[in-house]
């Protein structure tokens, strides 16, 4: 199989990568730099020129292939929802130019769009409102596709999806324990961030592309919630750092923006996208990751 990859030299996009050629698959990543384009040449795949933001070139990546998996997101949190609104246009070009054939098109979205006080599984979906949360654009670009014919599928992501190179939320709160001095947790610390090592991820993206089942929805969640008070007391190990609870206006003085996922609670079930996919996760979890990471 041929599949077009965007984000294809990203944390995510460069495991499903390899994922997708160790299996045996032709890929085409999508890239705009020479410094990401020699990385996915180095992996073995092909080069396609362009960016987001040009949707003809995308429309052109995908055309040639068998698949698209569209793990390509600007993660600039100054800018969020023009960001969000930007992935509804991606996935709208590309849902273009499947339109009419067997091809999937596979999008990322997230769980954190779900924090509704319980489990989250694969059969909920996010409020109705982007000025509530913007990523639900994303979900909402999916649906609309489908609508329209295109066998589309859906993987969230948990907010923290770690392994060597990450540069997510876990690596962030990292940063402002460094700065703070100590390692700090809202209230209790008892709210539950589910986790996923990159390359049990990928996994699910490469089950989802050879398999084309007939759910839409998956969950690529290793662990269904780790309480925050244990990651933030594993940084503080790590670091050599005091770990202390924050509430209030010392939570956000210590969190500033990152006050609403650093109390975010989304516990989530990957069940059906187990039973689904035959999916089993493999890689290290979270808290041993911290453990051994430098």
């Amino acid at each position: 199989m041929r599949v077009f990859v965007t984000g294809a030299s990203g944390f995510v996009g460069s495991a499903v990568v390899n994922e997708l050629i160790n299996a045996g698959h032709q890929v085409l990543g999508l890239t705009r730099s020479d410094s990401s384009a020699q990385k996915i040449i180095n992996a073995g795949a092909e080069v396609h020129r362009g960016d987001l933001d040009d949707l003809k070139s995308l429309q052109q990546g995908a055309a040639g292939c068998e698949a698209v998996i569209h793990t390509g997101f600007n993660h600039d949190f100054s800018k969020f929802k023009a960001n969000c609104e930007a992935d509804r246009q991606v996935i709208g070009a590309l849902a273009a130019t499947l339109k009419g054939s067997d091809r999937p098109l596979i999008i990322t979205s997230g769980i954190g769009l779900l924090n509704i006080g319980r489990t989250i599984t694969e059969d909920d979906a996010p409020p109705v409102s982007s000025d509530v949360m913007p990523r639900v654009a994303t979900e909402e670009a999916a649906n609309a596709a489908s609508d329209s014919g295109v066998k589309v599928h859906i993987v969230r992501l948990p907010p923290t999806t770690h392994g060597k190179g990450d540069h997510g939320f876990v690596p962030m709160i990292i940063n402002i324990a460094k700065t703070k001095g100590e390692s700090a947790y809202i209230g209790e610390g008892k709210n539950p961030w589910p986790a996923v090592h990159r390359l049990d991820a990928a996994v699910v993206y490469r089950l989802i592309a050879e398999q084309q089942p007939h759910q839409r929805v998956h969950h690529a969640v290793a662990e269904e919630g780790i309480p925050f008070k244990e990651i933030a007391e594993a940084i503080g190990q790590g670091l050599h750092l005091p770990t202390s609870t924050k509430s209030g206006k010392d939570a956000e003085e210590h969190f500033g923006w990152f006050t609403h996922f650093a109390s975010l609670g989304c516990p989530a079930s990957s069940a059906k996208t187990r039973q689904t996919l035959g999916w089993q996760p493999t890689q290290p979890g979270l808290l041993e990751d911290l453990a051994t990471a430098s």
